[in-house]
């Protein structure tokens, strides 16, 4: 099993703690990473994007001129593509953007994602933030003595403490166990956990 020093808010180092094997020291295959977040960002999409078609076009469907005799191009009526106010051809129209992943391959990859923080050494324990108020100079006191930045959180407090604390605070994201997910563990640099979130985290993904 990895071991993690766990910090305090002055950012001293108070005891240790034993990361499960199983979790986070899963072999990383960048192409299941991949195709995960790939899913995770186009599932953002709306997707409402539509523009109307000659069919739908409000126009009177008579023809314009006799189809010979007049040296014009043959023409049909004023909702063809051709025509200004005509309707569009080949347009966008409503879909569905999402991309079905398995559930154990989304299971892999978030452990996936928590193994390369302790590849290269940027997931850190804190046993609390010990943050009495709403606060942001509290909070960012407690950053500059953890000296990080680019810093996803993961904290399983039902208080909205931290979370208002830290919410003006650029490249600080703060989220529970229910919302960790792959995209965020790979977009900021750095991973903090609350120490109570890790026996969570790994009931989750055992």
């Amino acid at each position: 099993m990895a071991t993690v020093d766990v910090l305090n808010s002055a950012g001293k180092k108070v005891s240790e703690t034993q990361l499960s094997e199983e979790i986070f020291n899963t072999p990383i295959k960048k192409s299941v990473l991949h195709e995960v977040v790939r899913s995770q960002l186009v599932a953002k999409r709306e997707g409402t994007a539509a523009c109307k078609t000659r069919g739908m076009v409000r126009g009177s469907t008579r023809k314009l001129f006799r189809q010979k005799g007049t040296g014009n191009a043959r023409a049909g009526s004023v909702k063809s593509p051709l025509r200004k106010g005509g309707g569009v051809i080949f347009g966008p129209s409503p879909r569905s953007y999402a991309i079905k992943v398995p559930k154990k391959v989304r299971k892999l990859a978030l452990k996936m994602a928590l193994s390369s923080k302790v590849e290269d050494n940027t997931i850190y324990i804190i046993d609390d933030f010990n943050l009495e108020t709403i606060k942001t100079r509290e909070f960012v006191n407690v950053l500059n003595a953890l000296d990080l930045s680019d810093l996803l959180i993961v904290s399983d407090a039902e208080e909205a403490t931290l979370l208002l604390s830290s919410r003006n605070i650029p490249d600080v994201k703060v989220i529970k166990t229910e919302g960790l997910n792959v995209y965020d563990i790979l977009k900021f640099k750095n991973l903090l956990l609350v120490e109570s979130t890790i026996k969570n985290i790994e009931g989750r993904l055992s």
